[in-house]
């Protein structure tokens, strides 16, 4: 071999190593992200037979108020949802019915930190209840084992705006008939009474849920009858649209 080959193949050969040992130090300054990256989900199982008869309505109050707080803090459950698809087709034993505003900034499952088959959901523009929401309640708690039916309210209710200002269109009129008995309930309110002031507003909201909780009360036997023995407890909720808190009426 020539000394012009040898020199050739020296270069060539340090330049190799040279380029093998930056890569090695720069692996070394690489982050190792796996373990942020992926998370295991601390729920896989939906809640059984047994441990839905095990509840008392005063514990699925406690635990609707420490799922609220996590809610609050961004620290969600996290859920294996394929995993409770599966695990919940074989039946639902929920711990609770919730009845909210159709009001798409109110998340009810998320609200409570609950997954899939933990609690029945009905919504409709003001949380009022008619036939078909009381037949389902009754559903829910009678023939399912709920141990707990939540009115929830929330602030700036745009049904109840509408109920204020005696809206008129379409069926939204006959929807707020349903709402206007807690308008009239509220015209002890010492201030403004309309749509444009928030007090007002929120007063006539929380006593929707009042006079939501003393209807299903009224027009159901069956879940008078199981809060009267304390198999269910029926109460009231208020959500704030600014903080994502519930503030319970029990």
């Amino acid at each position: 071999m020539t000394k012009s080959f040898l020199a050739a193949i020296a270069i060539i050969t340090t330049t190799v190593i040279a380029s093998c040992q930056s890569a090695t130090e720069g692996e070394k300054h690489v982050p190792d992200t796996t373990a942020t990256t992926i998370s295991t989900p601390l729920k896989e199982k939906v809640l059984t037979a047994s441990e839905q008869k095990a509840l008392t309505p005063d514990s699925v109050i406690q635990i609707f108020k420490e799922g609220n707080r996590r809610f609050m803090n961004n620290s969600l459950t996290a859920r294996d949802h394929s995993a409770l698809v599966r695990d919940a087709a074989a039946g639902q034993y929920p711990k609770a019915v919730v009845l909210s505003c159709l009001d798409s900034r109110i998340p009810v499952e998320d609200v409570f930190d609950r997954g899939i088959g933990d609690i029945f959901v009905a919504r409709v523009a003001g949380n009022f209840v008619n036939e078909d929401i009381l037949g389902s309640m009754e559903f829910g708690c009678k023939v399912s084992g709920a141990k707990l039916i939540l009115v929830m309210g929330h602030e700036s209710c745009g049904a109840i705006k509408a109920a204020i200002d005696n809206v008129k269109m379409g069926n939204i009129t006959a929807m707020l008939t349903k709402i206007q008995p807690a308008v009239v309930a509220s015209q002890d309110f010492k201030q403004d009474r309309t749509s444009k002031n928030k007090e007002f507003v929120d007063y006539v909201s929380k006593n929707n849920v009042k006079n939501t909780i003393e209807a299903i009360k009224a027009k159901s036997p069956i879940l008078k009858d199981m809060a009267d023995k304390g198999e269910i407890k029926i109460i009231g909720g208020y959500y704030s649209l600014e903080t994502g808190e519930v503030t319970f009426f029990e």
